[in-house]
């Protein structure tokens, strides 16, 4: 097995799952849809390991490979990154001529036109996928019920934008450092993840913390502040 900092994902979750492994992990809200689900390390290890058995088996990709996820601050997209990392794929957040392999939602599929493999998320809350893709373009929702959850790690190149898995969580933990986050925070956010840093302090900060993150979409103000009881709210971006 790999040790903790060869693999983004171990060096993430490993800790927490050995700590409290059934404890809520990510808890998604959006106020637009009235959409609320919350995860576990656990189902989240479970979601991240079918995604890398995508990324290895139907993708047939190495560790090291780029893998472009265009993708907003989602559940799914956890999911996605985790594995992405686990598979040892390198994540950047736009393509380039060596990107290999891309996650999008159907509205960006124009920004993966020269990307050799993609797959289309729909986000939907209840798993349905998306229909009348273009040819050779996978449906995540569909693609990810065949694949297994379970997956062990071979190894990683970099992680995040050319950073190395060492270097990543070194930024996450400045920032939880900075953030005075701990295991037992309940972070409430609405921040983007569009770029590296948005990414590293809005999420990978969080978990590198062994805290719980509850990433509001489209939020609204008076269900945001009601939720700061409701949730536990100890921290809020």
């Amino acid at each position: 097995m790999p040790s903790p900092v060869d693999n983004l994902t171990d060096a993430l979750l490993g800790p927490i799952l050995a700590a409290d492994p059934a404890g809520p992990r990510i808890t998604y809200y959006d106020d637009a849809s009235g959409e609320r689900i919350e995860l576990s390390a656990s189902t989240l290890m479970n979601w991240a390991a079918k995604t890398a058995n995508m990324v290895v088996d139907e993708f047939s990709l190495d560790p090291g490979a780029k893998v472009a996820v265009l993708l907003p601050a989602h559940w799914q997209s956890v999911a996605v990154l985790l594995g992405v990392w686990w598979a040892g794929c390198e994540v950047v957040l736009s393509p380039d001529s060596d990107t290999e392999l891309a996650f999008v939602t159907e509205d960006r599929l124009v920004d993966v036109t020269d990307v050799p493999e993609v797959a289309a998320l729909s986000l939907d809350a209840f798993g349905k996928g998306l229909s009348d893709l273009p040819i050779g373009v996978a449906d995540y929702a569909t693609s990810i019920r065949v694949h297994g959850d379970q997956f062990r790690s071979a190894g990683a190149g970099s992680a995040l934008e050319g950073r190395s898995v060492a270097e990543t969580i070194r930024a996450a933990t400045v920032t939880s450092t900075a953030r005075e986050l701990t295991s037992v925070d309940r972070v409430l956010s609405s921040q983007s993840w569009g770029s590296a840093q948005e990414l590293i302090d809005g999420l990978l900060a969080v978990f590198a913390a062994g805290a719980s993150l509850v990433q509001v979409a489209h939020p609204d103000a008076e269900a945001t502040a009601r939720r700061v009881g409701t949730e536990k709210i100890t921290k809020q971006f």
